[in-house]
Order: C-alpha cells, then sequence, then structure tokens
C-alpha cells in the first residue's frame, strides 16, 4: 500500500515556474514507478511525465517542448516535477501516481496508486 501526497501548486504567472512534489508512504516507493498527470476544467485527465523505479528512464507528453522535468530521491520517497516557463494553458490538478511494476508510463490504467491532487493555476 502506497499513500501519495502532492504539494507545491499554487497561483503564479505566466513565464514563472514551479516545483510539484509528491511524497510517498511505505518503505518500498524505490520499487515503484512513479508518474505525474494533471486535469484541466472541463477536460479529461492527461499524461505529464513518468519515471521508472530506478529514475534511470523519464517519459513526458510531447506537448511540454521541454519545460517539465521528473525527478525522484528515493531516499526520501518523493517524485518532484519542476516546471519552468508556465503558461496559463498549464492550469490544472496535477496528480502524481505510483505503479508497482516499477516502469512508470503513459496509461492511467497502469497506474495503482494516485494522490488527492494539488492545483496550479497560471495567469496570463
Amino acid at each position: 500500500q502506497v499513500q501519495l501526497v502532492e504539494s507545491g501548486g499554487g497561483l503564479v504567472q505566466a513565464g514563472d515556474s514551479l516545483r510539484l512534489s509528491c511524497a510517498a508512504s511505505g518503505r518500498t516507493f524505490s520499487r515503484y514507478g512513479m508518474g505525474w498527470f494533471r486535469q484541466a476544467p472541463g477536460k479529461e485527465r492527461e499524461f505529464v511525465a513518468a519515471i521508472s523505479w530506478s529514475g534511470g528512464k523519464r517519459y513526458y507528453a510531447d506537448s511540454l517542448n521541454s519545460r517539465f522535468t521528473i525527478s525522484r530521491d528515493n531516499g526520501k520517497n518523493t517524485v518532484y516535477l519542476q516546471m519552468n516557463s508556465l503558461k496559463p494553458e498549464d492550469t490544472a490538478v496535477y496528480y502524481c501516481a505510483a505503479d508497482y511494476n516499477g516502469s512508470g508510463g503513459y496509461r492511467q490504467d497502469e497506474y495503482d496508486y494516485w494522490g488527492q491532487g494539488t492545483q496550479v493555476t497560471v495567469s496570463s
């Protein structure tokens, strides 16, 4: 069982940066692939980024144009999402998720545990 708690969201202006954190409970965090997803108002939840259990593989949504970076610290049971050059269209609730199989991936059904989400609002 893994519990996930996101933090770091807030209200920022276009062009600003934010770093989201996702703290995980449990001693087996390092076995899990981790992902970030987001859901904008009136839209379906979509993939943002994922990282394998070791950090050796990382995946990103093509639409991000390299503005976001996912990383993890297994010693701190935490995964991060560094978001730069934020745009109003990045406004969404951001969720982290854990994949027991360790790889992470693009599909939501690959993930076994989800956090409650953190709101990111980017003003123009």
